[in-house]
This record gives C-alpha cells, sequence and structure tokens, in this order.
C-alpha cells in the first residue's frame, strides 16, 4: 500500500504554488507573471487581427490554433489558481477571479456562439497585474482609494440618477405634446431617446424640434445638461478629498482568498481574516 502524504507536505506544496502563482515580490514568482502578461498581450494581440478581413482570410487557421493555445494555457493557471488556495469560491468570485474566468469563458462558448470569441478581448483586463508585478505599491494605494470613493458616492450618485431620471420624463412627455407626430417625436419613448441625447449634448441631430416652443425647450434641456454633468464630478472629487490616504500598500496576495492591498505592517487579512505569510 502507499503512503498517504503528510499534510505539512501538502501544505507545503500549496504555499509554494501560491508563492509563484499570485506573489511577485520573489524571483519565480515575478518571472511567472511577465512570462503571464506577456502571454495576455500575445493573446489580446491575436484576438484584434482575426478581425482584420484580410488576415482573417490568409492567417486565419494559424490564429485560431494560437487562440487555443492560449486559452489551453489560461485554463490550467486558472484550475492552478483555485487550487492552491485555501477559499477556492472566494478567490473565484473576486475581482481578479471573475477576470480570469471570462479570459477563457468565450472561447467555451464560441463553439456554439461564433461571435462569442470576440469577447476575449476581456483579457486585457488582466493586464491589471502589472502593477504588482512593478511593485508598483503605490498606484495600488490610489487605487484603493478611488474604490473607497466610488462606494462611498453610491448612495448620492443613485439618488442623482433617479432624480436625472424623472426629469428626462417630464422633458420626453412635454416635447412628445409640444411637437407631436408630425415632427419625429411619435411616442414618448422616442422623444425620450432625444432628452437623453440632448442633455448629455451628444446631439446626434436625428431628430430635432421643429416649433418655437420645442427649441426653446431644447434649449433649456442643452444648458441644464451642463450643470447635471458635473453633479457626479463633484460627488466623487468630494468622497476622494475624504477618502485619501497616505499609508504605504503591500502587493502581497492573501494565501486564503487571494486578495491584496494591505498595509505594509499588515500581519492579518482585512477581507478574511488569515494570517498572511511573512
Amino acid at each position: 500500500m502507499g503512503e498517504t502524504p503528510h499534510p505539512a507536505q501538502n501544505t507545503h506544496w500549496r504555499l509554494r504554488l501560491h508563492e509563484i502563482i499570485f506573489e511577485a515580490d520573489t524571483p519565480s514568482g515575478k518571472a511567472f507573471d511577465v512570462v503571464l502578461l506577456w502571454l495576455i498581450v500575445a493573446s489580446v494581440g491575436a484576438v484584434m487581427l482575426s478581425s482584420v478581413r484580410h488576415i482573417q482570410a490568409r492567417y486565419g487557421a494559424t490564429l485560431q490554433v494560437a487562440e487555443w493555445a492560449f486559452t489551453f494555457l489560461f485554463t490550467v493557471e486558472y484550475a492552478l489558481r483555485l487550487l492552491c488556495v485555501r477559499s477556492p469560491a472566494r478567490y473565484a468570485l473576486s475581482f481578479f477571479g471573475l477576470v480570469d474566468l471570462l479570459a477563457i469563458l468565450p472561447s467555451y462558448l464560441g463553439v456554439l456562439f461564433p461571435g462569442a470569441a470576440s469577447l476575449l478581448v476581456i483579457r486585457s483586463l488582466r493586464l491589471l497585474r502589472v502593477f504588482r508585478v512593478l511593485k508598483l505599491a503605490r498606484y495600488l494605494g490610489e487605487a484603493n482609494v478611488l474604490l473607497t470613493a466610488l462606494r462611498s458616492s453610491r448612495p448620492k450618485i443613485i439618488v442623482f440618477l433617479g432624480s436625472v431620471v424623472t426629469l428626462l420624463v417630464i422633458v420626453a412627455t412635454l416635447m412628445y405634446l409640444i411637437e407631436g407626430e408630425a415632427n419625429g417625436f411619435t411616442s414618448i419613448p422616442r422623444a425620450l431617446y432625444w432628452a437623453v441625447v440632448t442633455m448629455t449634448t451628444v446631439g446626434y441631430g436625428d431628430i430635432a424640434p421643429q416649433t418655437v416652443p420645442g427649441q426653446a425647450l431644447a434649449a433649456a434641456v442643452m444648458i441644464l445638461g451642463y450643470s447635471i454633468i458635473a453633479v457626479p464630478t463633484g460627488i466623487v472629487s468630494a468622497e476622494l478629498s475624504e477618502a485619501k490616504r497616505k499609508d504605504p500598500v503591500s502587493t502581497q496576495a492573501c494565501p486564503n482568498c487571494s486578495e491584496g492591498g494591505h498595509d505594509w505592517d499588515a500581519r492579518y487579512c482585512k477581507h478574511c481574516g488569515v494570517a498572511l505569510n511573512k
């Protein structure tokens, strides 16, 4: 009968694999991430080239083989990431876990839905790991500040968007009553489309008021649009000033949930509470 592996040996093997895949402070971990980044760049480039008609006609078979090769490598990498973390479900539901899954999913969906393969450009999101690979911890800290500000701004933004939607419906209804079907405003939803395009200062010009009252209302909506656009910026800017922090951020990933963004002197993960490997 074979010998049962000692639990310590199994733990050591997983920690070593976690160090290579998730950490960038060791030579092996940095080498792994650098190779991974180049593979991501090559994969995204192959997807973009395959959309060019004359390149697809000449090198389509080669690009398809290359794409499946990249998909196989990323699938193995994703499986290893789930294998070496203590909480695979937590990592799978994290931001980078979802990005890693979406990086390989379109290839398999493309078998059933041919157009889905173009979604592989989402792999470019995986290049965000370059901040950890190059030890740009300062940028990780700034990213945490931005995320904190966006979370704090969410209630205010929701209230603001609700007010804007209500205002758009009122304006669209007024424009529908003023202009009517004769001038292209065939329904309130059609007028709502015009109101959104006008208030956001896009101005496609495919539908426009023809009467003097309608043009006066359009002018008011245009002026109002400039002031409305500035409101979300002010909300987020105010929250950024509140969320600003100067504490340095470590590039180390948690061995349990693989989340990062910890302080340099942190001993436990702030997301799941597991002790960090020091």
